[in-house]
């Protein structure tokens, strides 16, 4: 027993564990839950990455990795279509918890710690950017009836935004007209608002 704790080996897949592990807890914890408050997946998250990790880790022969490789892209399709619960930006943080796992899992001797690092590091920082992107350019819409038709006459945009904003509570950026009923006297409207 003794051995083993001297083995460099062990002591290797220790250290990337636990690399994989803070990146787990940046990744689903900071990140995942962060910008989209869904709980239910993070203990998910979490297994799938350790027992990803421990399974590429036993694993030494190339050939058994790549074979292992196109099976959890099966898991994942499989995952993505028969699961009705997990959304596409779900499933891209699966992937992107099985592909952190399956990287720190490999022993590459050529390549130090500060290479698992390095490459964590990108992974993560880009998700960062990507999730930082998409808050910054994602809107809300909403489709209302809208009764006051004076305000959709051209050069009146101004008004109606303001009026919109009042009326529904939400800063209201941008209003695309669907249609317009003059016999009712009403118009179908899509207000577009960040939240």
């Amino acid at each position: 027993m003794e051995n083993l704790f001297h083995s460099q080996a062990v002591w290797g897949i220790l250290i990337r564990f636990v690399l994989n592990l803070i990146s787990l807890l940046i990744l689903v914890r900071i990140l995942y839950f962060r910008y989209s408050k869904k709980e239910k997946f993070m203990f998910t998250f979490f297994l799938m990455g350790i027992t990803v990790f421990f399974i590429c880790a036993m694993l030494k022969n190339i050939t058994i990795g790549i074979g292992m490789g196109f099976g959890l892209f099966a898991i994942f399709s499989i995952l993505r279509f028969r699961t009705r619960n997990f959304s596409v930006k779900d499933m891209a943080y699966i992937f992107t918890t099985i592909g952190i796992s399956v990287i720190n899992s490999v022993n590459m001797m050529e390549v130090p710690i500060i290479g698992y690092l390095i490459i964590n590091f990108i992974i993560i920082l880009s998700v960062f950017i990507l999730e930082e992107h998409l808050k910054k350019n994602m809107f809300s819409k909403y489709s209302i009836s809208y009764d006051n038709l004076d305000l959709l006459k051209p050069g009146s945009n101004n008004k109606l935004i303001k009026d919109l904003s009042f009326r529904t509570g939400h800063s209201i950026i941008k209003v695309k007209i669907r249609n317009i009923d003059l016999k009712k006297d009403v118009a179908k409207l899509d207000v577009y608002f960040k939240e």
